[in-house]
């Protein structure tokens, strides 16, 4: 089964690698703001989100939370280049995100989680 990834970020050099590290094994669906997220999540049935925190209009995690009525059963993976511990430690213990990375990511690391994800994914589905 060929799973559907959504990458949010707002830089869209970061889209560019982040799509190309995964295009060979799943499908990717980019998205430069959260209100495009949103709306592309209406027309894609996508099982992990992968969104950067910081963003000009939203942080990933309040993209986030208004994915849940969406999208319940999709995981998330947010990614920072910034630390705000008291909005991550919320959002991992509501169970919101299922794993949080920083920037600059390790590609290898990512894809791991990535691959772990999916399992999450297909056991809670």
């Amino acid at each position: 089964m060929s799973y559907k990834i959504m990458i949010v970020d707002d830089e869209p050099a970061n889209l560019r690698v982040l799509a190309r590290l995964f295009r060979q094994d799943y499908q990717v669906v980019t998205a430069e703001s959260a209100a495009e997220a949103l709306t592309l999540l209406q027309m894609h049935d996508v099982a992990l989100l992968i969104s950067d925190q910081r963003m000009p209009e939203t942080t990933g995690i309040e993209l986030m939370k208004q994915t849940v009525a969406l999208r319940p059963q999709m995981v998330k993976i947010l990614l920072t280049g910034y630390t705000d511990v008291e909005a991550l430690i919320e959002s991992i213990n509501s169970g919101l995100v299922y794993r949080y990375l920083t920037k600059p990511w390790n590609n290898e690391d990512l894809c791991v989680t990535v691959s772990r994800a999916f399992d999450h994914y297909e056991s809670t589905n």
